[in-house]
């Protein structure tokens, strides 16, 4: 059966190209810093980033550690021997006229991600994953005849992820960026930081009404969202089938992101392969991994997002709460290790986790690390929910302190007056002044109208000024209906 739907009786297929920028000290081959967010233009550079006269590459052994987790991230295992190649090419950006990268033998071969889209599991096949340096920056000033090149970024080591031509759909090509970015982000691989560019896609899109034979694609660099992802495959679809439509064809070419205008536009014709001259690099050996190497990093592999969703799903978690705490590894293995000890504690700091805390975070009052290193005290705090000291609502009141300041939750319920009384004979004195404060309410009770129990309970809780045991209370009233 096909996996593909057609549109206006096309059909799209779609291949992301990702590069990861390794999350080591220093760059590929030097030792300049690799943090460039914070640096002014050509702070974080050397004779190795400018392509001085003489100046040789020191492959950083850190990047292939890393490389080599992304491997497993990917399903697959990284390749016992791998070699590094010079792709030539002109251009500002790149002072040395040639990119270190891995052409023929690359150190991951093979592999794949599972994307969900509308209920229905997939797997996206991956060609190859390969290291490579990165270039410089350009800029081009409006309204200026000149550019301006900045050379931090040159020499930061990426791993550039190619994946099999395998989705039919921007919803596909969304789901499947966002497995990428999961997969390296619990591999702890990259910072995945998509805003600063640790993380891009290049999307191939092509459509074609022969479902043998492929459309002329269209490459859509540099895109650095989920969304930015779905809509540019969206427009290269529908682009594509118009110019189709009447009578012309599709160019292959680099084409670019206009965020602002929702639209892509053409930078350039595609290169081919031999347009870049592909040969050996001399100055940098090949990578040799023995297989005792390669079984040591598997061992530091954690669990990764699809276990991660397994275990959550243990807990009758909605869909939307599972996506939500995978998409924090520190938060999603607490939230696990509650679970191998306490499912009921677990459920409950999920439903907090999705519901105030997640709004807590996006309103900057607390971060992630604040949650996770508050967990004992969140531990406690659900545990007084369970012991009935403490209602669920006031406990949320609690909880902006509890993580922030990391106080004792007992102390705090009790300097604010919000501990539950469970004490039988003072709720029963409440119970009996609401019975005789609402006989239409009693009346309803004996006549079989059971949601005006939940209204008397309400009334206990407003005299109470919510301190009572709800359950006490329900079982109190319920005890004086049935015997008056």
């Amino acid at each position: 059966m096909n996996d593909y739907k057609t549109v206006s009786g096309y059909i799209p297929t779609i291949g992301i190209e990702c590069h990861v920028q390794l999350k080591t000290k220093s760059k590929l081959f030097s030792g300049e810093s690799n943090d460039a967010k914070s640096a002014k233009p050509n702070e974080a550079v050397g004779h190795v980033s400018f392509g001085m006269p003489g100046a040789l590459p020191v492959l950083n052994k850190k990047a292939v550690e890393l490389a080599a987790k992304a491997a497993f991230a990917l399903n697959t295992k990284p390749q016992n021997y791998s070699k590094f190649d010079r792709k030539h090419y002109f251009y500002p950006d790149l002072p040395k006229g040639y990119q270190i990268s891995q052409f023929e033998e690359p150190i991951i071969l093979g592999g794949y991600v599972d994307i969900l889209v509308d209920g229905e599991k997939k797997k996206i096949g991956i060609t190859r994953a390969h290291m490579e340096e990165d270039a410089g920056k350009s800029t081009h000033p409006a309204g200026k005849d000149y550019s301006l090149v900045d050379l931090n970024r040159a020499g930061t080591p990426l791993i550039e992820i190619v994946t099999e031509p395998d989705m039919h759909s921007a919803a596909e090509a969304k789901a499947c960026a966002k497995s990428l970015y999961l997969q390296m982000k619990y591999a702890d691989v990259s910072d995945v930081d998509l805003y600063n560019g640790n993380m891009r896609f290049d999307v191939n899109v092509s459509v074609s009404k022969d479902p043998s034979k492929l459309g002329t694609r269209s490459e859509t660099k540099n895109l650095n969202s989920f969304k930015s992802v779905e809509r540019a495959v969206e427009f290269e679809i529908a682009r594509q089938i118009e110019l189709l439509e009447k009578g012309g064809g599709v160019v292959q070419e680099t084409r670019g992101w206009d965020d602002a205008k929702q639209k892509t536009f053409s930078q350039r014709t595609k290169e081919d392969a031999h347009d870049y001259r592909y040969m050996p690099e001399p100055d940098v050996p090949p990578i040799v991994l023995t297989d005792e190497y390669i079984d040591e990093i598997q061992q530091q592999i954690p669990i990764m997002p699809d276990e991660v969703r397994s275990k959550l799903n243990s807990i009758s978690l909605d869909s939307s709460q599972v996506e939500s705490i995978v998409s924090e590894p520190s938060v999603a293995y607490f939230i696990i290790e509650l679970i191998n000890h306490d499912q009921e504690t677990a459920k409950i700091i999920a439903n907090w986790v999705t519901g105030e805390i997640a709004k807590l975070v996006i309103d900057s009052k607390v971060n992630w690390d604040e949650v996770v290193k508050a967990k004992n005290s969140l531990i406690t705090l659900a545990d007084m929910i369970k012991s009935n000291q403490l209602s669920s609502t006031n406990a949320k009141l609690l909880l902006i302190d509890v993580i922030t300041n990391n106080v004792d939750p007992n102390k705090l319920a009790k300097e604010r007056g919000l501990l539950q009384d469970s004490d039988e004979s003072s709720v029963e004195q409440i119970v009996l002044s609401v019975i005789d404060d609402n006989p239409n309410a009693v009346n309803d009770v004996k006549n079989g109208e059971t949601k005006a129990i939940g209204f008397l309970v309400g009334q206990v809780m407003a005299k109470s000024q919510g301190k009572a045991n709800p359950a006490l209370a329900k079982k109190l009233l319920e005890s004086r209906l049935n015997n008056s």
